[in-house]
């Protein structure tokens, strides 16, 4: 072989390496994006309906890790998260007002309803007390059994502040403080014949699972507002800010929030999320 054939078969063996390298990055499948959410978006199954149209779009596999909102907003402040999904505003605000993400969008609402024992409605006469606070103060003094989530997710965090306005601290046997997710809570509440606080959207997702109905609702102190945030990129070099940006417009955009809206309609006669992204 020829000095001048040699060096041309090199030529040739690095155009192919390369063009197989550049076949690689191509069908490399983009990082994963974690999104830290409540169990709330887990368990009503919303997720479930939305999420596979974000992937298909845009190919990037999303890791959903559903937990309490207190927890979903230490793991973006920990930098173990991209973005986030979760519902107590006042935590939220305080979380990008921090530096630990780039900025609240909002994404949809719906409510927090007081269930408990079937029946029981009737027997507190609820109809008598015109706010959320007035039904807690009737649990409280007559020791009526209560599960509450104790886990600091958004649904904990509003009972607390209801708590909070009738200067009451609850404790003994009556009141059990769970440190587990919302549908955990609904099964214990309907087992131990007890009353808890709920988003809406989980109890109407697994009604058919439990001996338990709507106590009290309505009130303009339960409404339930979900934000979603971008985590800070200067967390770590893992964070997948580009991916979070996608997810941000793909769920703030038209066709997501009209599927949010909808999601609920067909089986329960009613949206179980109302979206309201500006």
């Amino acid at each position: 072989m020829t000095k001048k054939t040699l060096l041309l078969s090199l030529l040739i063996s690095c155009l192919i390496i390369g063009a197989g390298i550049a076949v690689i990055t191509l069908n490399r499948p983009q990082q994963a994006l974690i999104l830290s959410t409540t169990t709330s978006t887990q368990d009503s199954g919303l997720l479930d309906k939305i999420m596979p149209d974000f992937e298909k779009e845009t190919g990037i596999e999303v890791k959903v890790v559903a937990v309490g909102t207190g927890k979903a907003l230490q793991m973006g402040v920990d930098g173990e998260a991209d973005v986030l999904l979760v519902h107590a505003k006042s935590s939220e605000e305080k979380f990008v007002s921090d530096g630990d993400g780039l900025e609240r969008f909002d994404v949809m609402y719906n409510d927090f309803v007081l269930v408990g024992p079937k029946g029981s409605e009737t027997q507190m006469d609820t109809a008598q007390m015109d706010h959320i606070e007035g039904v807690l103060k009737y649990i409280s003094e007559n020791q009526l059994k209560f599960v509450s989530r104790g886990d600091d997710s958004g649904t904990n965090k509003k009972e607390i502040s209801l708590w909070k306005v009738l200067e009451l601290e609850p404790s003994g046997e009556w009141y059990i403080s769970a440190g587990k997710g919302m549908g955990d809570v609904l099964m214990m509440a309907s087992e131990l014949r007890a009353y808890t606080l709920t988003d809406r959207a989980t109890f109407l997702a697994m009604q058919d699972k439990l001996d338990l109905e709507i106590v009290y609702q309505a009130d303009e102190a339960l409404l339930n507002y979900y934000g979603v945030i971008a985590v800070n990129p200067n967390k770590n070099d893992q964070i997948n800010s580009k991916g979070a940006q996608q997810f941000i417009k793909w769920i703030l955009s038209a066709e997501t929030q009209k599927k949010i809206g909808e999601f609920g309609v067909e089986k329960y006669g009613q949206p179980l999320f109302f979206p309201n992204a500006k």
